[in-house]
């Protein structure tokens, strides 16, 4: 169990953020929002807060609840504030707890997002021999959740009595805030409004970013402690205001503890699955910026679902999603509809293809697979097959002579690795890139299969022959014997680019696949000399001119680093797949594989994995810490080597 036992102030901005990163806690309320922050209760990002919601009918979250700033006050006077100083222990499971010591007073709180709800709760509970009072200040962003705000004159710093609490409004454009309470001791609110003016969020400076704020707060909620005392609050934006005790009894009677580390990661899974506007299910693709992107969901879905044993919750989030699906394109970046949606994704469709086969082997429903997701896959062959629709001739979508597609231009990157410059874009894949093929002939290849089931010869006999040429192809253009790896990417007049890069891995390790068994073996073992690392796989080989070892530095340094030699965790879960492809019978060796990521759930996002790590040793981790294809492939490739059909 991930515990602080000590806490210390660093020097720099640069400092603090290297102290902060290693311990971020996240509680989710399964609609989009989310709590999250340090394990010192330092915040260190813009992200960082007690209540981050959705506006309601959209995807656009935005930071209610920045913090509650707490201090006792004694008898006397004397007031001493709760924080690193007096922080003597941290838990996680199975919600965070934070334990302070103030001379002889020890305060604990606790905190839980309510699953279904847009509400915190954080509860204290204070021990003291001599009377005390316990003054919590909560402090309020009311912004978009990536930006920032500052002491204005356009707040309404109004706090208004309701029942156990207020309610606050500081724009009129947002929803309002309510905060009520629920003690065993005599508690008020005192209204007291001021700006708490220049925080510092020290990993944001470390980024590159602006990295400071004001917050507002509507005044106190001062509780009496004449020996031990109990309050918990509610911060909401739900129409409904919440009875504090009830609501934490509800919240928290099903929360365990996980007894190892693959529990608890598989437990913490759930925080990426949430129900969107209209009640439909889908992913985030990770915490604390990232919203749901349809690349992320298709390739996480079956190791958040189908590796835990939730087929009907797959079948969920694919027929949701196949809601979206236009001229054969699904969404980037879903929006709360079609309309709002972005179709800049050349592989989100093929991702998609590819899970419906997994869900399929995984014995999902076939009465389902036919009727619904069949014609999805029909519509999505035949309009990349052809190319004239507009969203997709928008991406140069199109099959050429040997059945092969090929997507993007120099100016438009068409797969997952899609990093810009200012100089445009850095790892330029346009043309026919090797991930996408084998994609795609996974697809022709499963659609034969599901016609012959329907009994549909004609259309099994098709899109055998499109599969067909499509594989002569692929094996043509991208392996070559005396290379002994799959090109990365093909282009016209024999251009290829045969950079070391894991997307051969991607492509190795598809079960319905014109490779040879030689060939996915010797591509393995080219991509374990050159990119497995203990946390993944690197985008580049070290030996290439173009490897970045350091996922660092300003946006446009990470960004020319995130696919020229950054570690990706989720890559291994393909290589664990690869793996096992070659050589079945041997799945005890991939065993230790997944040893420092598992260890690595006690730091950074604890109970997560982070998106990225650096490409050089020692692999300090970057990104998001909580990514969920990180946390999805980790449990795909655990059922994997169990022997589990994912």
């Amino acid at each position: 169990m991930p515990e602080l036992t000590q806490t210390t102030h660093s020097s720099s901005p640069a400092d603090r953020a290297e102290a902060a990163e290693p311990n971020e806690w996240l509680e989710t309320d399964g609609l989009g929002g989310f709590a999250c922050g340090t394990s010192t209760d330092v915040p260190a990002r813009r992200y960082h807060g007690l209540l981050v919601a959705p506006l309601p009918d959209t995807n656009v979250r935005h930071l209610f609840v920045g913090d509650l700033r707490e201090r006792i006050v004694t008898a006397s006077g004397e007031s001493v504030a709760l924080g690193p100083d007096t922080l003597v222990r941290f838990e996680l499971c199975p919600w965070p707890r934070w334990r302070h010591r103030a001379g002889e007073v020890e305060v604990t709180r606790e905190l839980v997002q309510v699953r279904g709800r847009h509400t915190t709760l954080v509860r204290y509970r204070v021990v003291s021999d001599e009377p005390v009072v316990l003054d919590l200040r909560p402090g309020l962003a009311c912004r978009e959740a990536g930006a920032l705000t500052f002491q204005n004159d356009v707040l309404d710093p109004t706090a208004t009595l309701i029942d156990s609490g207020i309610r606050c409004r500081p724009y009129a454009s947002l929803p309002p805030v309510s905060i009520t309470a629920a003690s065993d001791s005599e508690w008020r609110f005192s209204a007291r409004p001021q700006w708490r003016t220049g925080i510092e969020f020290a990993t944001d400076l470390a980024r590159g970013y602006d990295g400071h704020e004001d917050r507002f707060s509507p005044g106190s909620f001062e509780v009496d402690v004449q020996d031990r005392a109990t309050i918990t609050l509610a911060c909401t934006i739900d129409d409904e205001v919440p009875e504090p005790e009830a609501l934490w009894q509800e919240a928290t009677s099903s929360r365990e503890s996980a007894e190892d580390r693959v529990q608890r990661c598989a437990q913490h899974a759930d925080d990426f699955l949430y129900r969107g506007p209209g009640g439909r299910l889908g992913v985030i693709a990770g915490f604390p910026w990232f919203g749901e992107w349809g690349r992320d969901t298709f390739i996480a879905l079956p190791g958040l679902t189908l590796a835990r044993g939730r087929l009907e919750q797959c079948a969920e989030v694919l027929s949701g999603a196949g809601e979206y699906l236009a001229d054969g394109l699904l969404p980037n970046i879903f929006g709360a509809s079609k309309a709002d949606s972005h179709y800049g994704s050349v592989d989100a469709s093929l991702w998609f293809a590819r899970a419906v086969l997994l869900y399929d082997r995984a014995g999902g429903d076939r009465e389902r697979l036919t009727r619904e997701y069949l014609p999805a896959l029909v519509e999505i062959a035949t309009e990349y097959s052809e190319g004239t629709a507009s969203r997709v001739a928008a991406l140069h979508i199109a099959a050429d002579d040997d059945m092969l597609i090929h997507a993007g231009a120099p100016e438009l990157n068409p797969t997952w690795m899609d990093a810009k410059s200012t100089t445009g874009a850095v790892t330029p894949r346009h043309g026919y890139p090797v991930e996408i093929c084998a994609l795609w002939y996974s697809l022709l290849a499963h659609l034969v299969e599901l016609h012959k089931r329907a009994g549909d010869k004609a259309g099994a006999k098709h899109w055998k022959a499109a599969a067909k040429t499509a594989g002569k192809a692929f094996v043509a253009r991208f392996w070559s014997d005396d290379r002994g790896y799959l090109a990365d990417t093909w282009r016209p007049n024999h251009e290829i680019d045969t950079s070391v890069r894991p997307n051969m891995v991607l492509a190795a390790a598809m079960e319905l696949t014109p490779l040879k068994r030689n060939q996915r073996r010797a591509t393995l073992e080219r991509a374990r000399r050159d990119l497995l690392t203990p946390f993944g796989l690197r985008t580049l080989a070290p030996s290439d001119p173009a490897y970045e070892g350091r996922y660092a530095g300003d946006a446009e340094a990470r960004d020319r680093a995130y696919h020229q030699g950054t570690v990706w965790p989720w890559l291994l879960g393909f290589y664990c797949e690869a793996w096992l492809r070659v050589e079945p019978k041997r799945r005890t060796q991939l065993r230790g594989l997944w040893d420092r990521l598992l260890a690595d759930l006690d730091h950074g996002g604890l109970d997560h994995v982070a998106e990225v790590y650096d490409g050089d040793p020692p692999h300090h981790r970057g990104g998001t810490f909580a990514q969920a294809w990180s946390t999805a492939e980790l449990l795909r490739a655990i059922a994997l080597i169990e022997g589990r059909t994912v």
